[in-house]
């Protein structure tokens, strides 16, 4: 594995995401933004924000394995979401936990959580990014 994730001693121990990760590859791999779209452009969940963050989770997996990655792979990931409050937490939450499921893989890796007005397109409520490391 290229990726060590860990919370180490001395700061806070989060619920959701990682403190710091570690890679040990040699195969940089910035993925850009994903969103609730499916392969062939169709919109996933309009106004659900767990059925975007699950399927963004979802194309994440997939452009991985398209660079010969996993989720075990990522270093961080960065999360845009529309009209950030505490209480959509939920809702990121279970999405992740729902692709990570059909992902059969651990996403749970160092995240920043960026509240924004708007996305790219109306529709939608969660953009997120990875950074990744491969052997």
């Amino acid at each position: 594995m290229a990726v060590e994730t860990m919370d180490p001693p001395g700061l806070p121990q989060p619920d959701g995401w990682r403190q710091l990760a570690i890679g040990t590859g040699s195969r940089v791999v910035f993925l850009s933004g994903q969103v609730a779209r499916t392969a062939t452009g169709e919109p996933v969940g309009p106004g659900d924000l767990a059925a975007q963050t699950e399927q963004a989770y979802l194309n994440i997996g997939t452009a991985l394995a398209a660079a010969g990655g996993t989720f075990d792979d990522v270093l961080r990931l960065t999360v845009y979401a529309v009209d950030w409050s505490l209480d959509k937490w939920a809702d990121i939450t279970a999405g992740a936990q729902r692709a990570a499921a059909r992902l059969d893989a651990d996403v749970i890796r160092p995240t920043t959580l960026i509240g924004v007005a708007t996305l790219a397109e109306p529709d939608f409520l969660i953009e997120i990014e990875a950074s990744a490391i491969l052997p």
